[in-house]
């Protein structure tokens, strides 16, 4: 008799803690892109587009380091369904520009000098990834240096369940 009270009590609590947790939904954004006239609204791109976010920054030695490999994910996936945009944070135009020319990257770079994008995805510091998957949810959140060596891994399995492009 104890025995079937403890499973009825402890059953439901142990469905609890192993249900699967949807991811947390990714906070919207707009911002506009280095060139001045290109616009991206994050609220376009869900059902549509898995974006890696890359928060970055032109002082940042480990961005930098890193910028070659995030241009080859960008031109690997991007025919695939995904999207990358790199957001240079507390940096300069100028700065952002001299970057930009020293390692000529192939993903669209914006600004967010006063961290208002930033904030909203929990940032921590540069450089720190984050990707949204199809449905608008921030699928993984990925801090510090060689986030983009472990990208292709969660990429690959978001695409698994993508539905193929038209």
């Amino acid at each position: 008799m104890a025995a079937r009270r403890l499973a009825l009590v402890l059953v439901p609590i142990l469905a609890l803690a192993f249900r699967a947790e949807a991811a947390p939904a990714a906070p919207g954004f707009k911002v506009t892109l280095l060139d001045g006239t290109t616009t991206i609204d994050s609220h376009d791109l869900v059902g549509k587009k898995i974006l890696v976010l890359r928060f970055q920054a032109s002082y940042c030695k480990p961005c930098a380091k890193e910028s070659p490999a995030l241009s080859r994910l960008f031109d690997r996936y991007g025919p695939r369904g995904v999207d990358v945009l790199a957001i240079h944070v507390q940096d300069t135009a100028a700065d952002t520009r001299a970057f930009v020319r020293k390692y000529k990257p192939t993903y669209p770079i914006a600004l967010d000098p006063k961290l208002t994008i930033g904030n909203g995805f929990g940032f921590k510091g540069t450089p720190y990834t984050v990707v949204i998957d199809l449905k608008g949810e921030m699928a993984a959140r990925l801090s510090g240096e060689a986030a983009v060596a472990r990208l292709p891994r969660i990429l690959d399995e978001l695409l698994k369940k993508a539905p193929p492009l038209s």
